[in-house]
Order: structure tokens, then C-alpha cells, then sequence
């Protein structure tokens, strides 16, 4: 699993709950610590030698930014890997279970929308 530790908020709350969720399915879970690019690389370096059973990308910006790099990697290292967005998929990645951003975005702009028109927050839908 990747964590991003320059994203204390995210990798603390990753880090503290991550390890018994995994032991409660019965995984092995390693973290690793990534916030460059060659870091990136050098632990897919690494799976070559002691090579994970699947490889997960936590949700943090920068690893959105690196989505390409990423998805690169885990097919060059024939490693199945799931992401928190779509749009890693978008890039020739197999799996990912999260929300559609852009979808969400426009569903924003529908209730702002609705809203400055009149409609009443509490009575709309969500």
C-alpha cells in the first residue's frame, strides 16, 4: 500500500487503521512511504526482488498527478493493482473503487445551481 507521508491527515489515519483491517481479512499489509517520483520507482524496484500479491494506491494528490507513472509500472512489473479513482483506469488500469470526481463536481454545480434559483438546501435530495 501506498501512503503519501508529506499528507500527515491521510497517511496518520492510513497508517493507524490500515494494519488491523488488513489482519482482520488475514493480510500481510507493508507500507510504503512514497512523495517523489523516483521514490515511486524505487519501491516497484523493489517488488521485483520480494514481489507483493497486489499492489494499492492510496488517495492523495500527488499520486493522482503520478497516475501514468503508476499504472506504467504495474503493468511493467505484471503486478494487479486497485487505485481510489476512475480515471487510473482511464490510463489502462484494470480496477478501482471510489467516486467518479467529475461526476461529482457536476452534481455540485446541479444542487449550487437548484440553490441560487430558490430551492431550499435541506429539501433537496443527497
Amino acid at each position: 500500500m501506498f501512503v503519501n507521508p508529506t499528507n500527515a491527515p491521510n497517511t496518520e489515519a492510513t497508517e493507524r487503521n490500515a494494519p488491523s483491517a488488513a489482519r482482520a481479512m488475514g493480510l500481510q499489509l507493508q507500507m510504503l512511504r512514497a512523495s517523489t517520483s523516483r521514490e515511486i520507482d524505487a519501491a516497484f524496484t523493489a517488488f521485483a526482488r520480494e514481489p507483493p500479491d497486489a499492489v494499492f494506491v492510496g488517495n492523495d494528490g500527488f499520486f493522482n498527478s503520478r497516475r501514468v507513472q503508476f499504472v506504467q509500472q504495474a503493468a511493467h512489473h505484471r503486478l494487479p493493482a486497485i487505485y481510489t479513482g476512475r480515471e487510473y483506469c482511464e490510463h489502462g488500469e484494470l480496477m478501482s473503487y471510489g467516486t467518479n470526481i467529475a461526476d461529482a463536481y457536476r452534481q455540485a454545480g446541479v444542487y449550487a445551481g437548484q440553490i441560487l434559483k430558490g430551492a431550499k438546501p435541506a429539501e433537496l435530495p443527497v
